[in-house]
């Protein structure tokens, strides 16, 4: 990302970031003893300075502080999301109560009973949505799916796919996850692994000094193990991202087509972020498959779902993306909903099947209240009738 872009973009977020704690912590402190009030200061700002403080330090010094840090600062973005959503829900009470009365009258005659209760409630809600959240993380959901493509494989019947996107390898998930997620995919006996992006989050250092790579060496395909680059690879070094996991069995597809045991054809297109992060334009599809033979079944790997009818306008069979999480905290599933013609799913159009996962990992906070974390098993059946 260029400096003036960098500043602008960061500029914007923790301008955001910084109003809606300080929004939080107006609202929070009114209800709060005054002897109180100046330790709840200081573990609010730690709080609230503690992620962007871990990913920074992270850069220079990776060790048991940053990962305290990042680890507290994930959970604080969670806490802070659906308090700042409840303190806004109450908020809109009240003002509607300011022109049109409508609270008992027990809450007006009291109104610091009120204030406490309301802020009971708040506090007993966002501590079950985030604890809720974050036992959601761990509970990683199979889906599979047979789909049938009107072509001949070569001598292939069928192709057993195992498709992941968005493990966001790092300091929230590390070596554990890594190894919990190899062994769920070596269960279904894959033909072929798929990783659709995001593999490592955005900075490589965690990974490089817990060695979180070295699940991937257990991996086991009859056809290999396949990846694409996703924003994330870019936004902290696709080079090194790349270079990385590549070392560590998993063969990366950049803006380019392979033909596969002479039966099919896998293509990977570089994320669309990559002008934005490093100046390089990737390649548009129809460019990537002038050589490619479209009597063969051909599989695409996109990371971002954006403009879906271009797989289809040239011949892919099938799309596997990932990127938007659903979300990942509701209620952002209904954004990224709107963002998206498929933010989250399986979809046909024409004779194109898409499928865009909401990832087996997260970024930020390990909390997922919009779905679970899914790995996609899909059986390709190949049908020349």
């Amino acid at each position: 990302m260029k400096l003036h872009q960098a500043l602008v973009f960061f500029g914007i977020v923790f301008t955001i970031y910084g109003l809606i704690n300080f929004y939080i912590f107006r609202r929070a402190v009114t209800v709060l003893p005054e002897n109180y009030k100046n330790t709840f200061l200081f573990v609010f700002v730690f709080a609230v300075i503690s992620y962007p403080a871990g990913r920074f330090l992270e850069n220079y010094w990776v060790w048991y502080v940053s990962d305290f840090l990042v680890w507290i600062g994930a959970f604080w973005i969670a806490t802070m999301v659906y308090a700042f959503l409840l303190l806004i829900v109450v908020d809109l009470f009240r003002l509607i109560n300011h022109f049109l009365p409508f609270f008992p009258s027990v809450m007006n005659q009291n109104l610091e009973m009120t204030r406490k209760v309301a802020a009971s409630l708040i506090f007993i809600i966002v501590l079950i949505s985030v604890a809720g959240g974050f036992i959601n993380t761990k509970l990683v959901a199979i889906k599979k799916y047979n789909i049938t493509i009107n072509k001949k494989a070569g001598s292939l019947k069928s192709l057993n796919i195992v498709m992941v996107s968005d493990l966001h390898l790092g300091t929230i998930n590390g070596k554990m996850f890594a190894y919990k997620i190899v062994d769920k995919i070596n269960k279904l006996h894959p033909d072929i692994v798929l990783f659709a992006g995001d593999i490592i989050d955005e900075d490589i250092k965690p990974v490089l000094r817990d060695n979180v790579g070295d699940a991937l060496y257990e991996l086991k395909a009859k056809y290999g193990i396949y990846g694409i680059t996703g924003n994330h690879e870019y936004i902290g070094g696709v080079n090194d991202a790349v270079n990385y996991v590549t070392a560590h069995s998993i063969k990366m597809v950049r803006d380019s087509a392979m033909r596969i045991d002479d039966s099919f054809y896998l293509v990977g297109r570089e994320d669309r972020d990559s002008r934005r992060f490093s100046d390089y334009k990737r390649k548009d599809l129809k460019t990537l498959l002038e050589s490619v033979d479209k009597s063969l079944p051909i599989i695409l790997m996109d990371h971002q779902p954006f403009r879906l009818e271009e797989a289809e306008q040239n011949g892919i069979d099938l799309q596997l993306s990932g990127h938007t999480h659903n979300g990942q905290i509701w209620p952002f599933n209904y954004l990224v909903d709107k963002i998206y013609e498929l933010s989250w799913g399986y979809k046909i159009k024409g004779d194109t099947h898409y499928y865009v996962s909401c990832g087996v990992g997260g970024w930020g906070p390990p909390i997922r209240t919009g779905s679970r974390p899914e790995i996609i098993n899909i059986k390709l059946i190949f049908n020349s009738e």
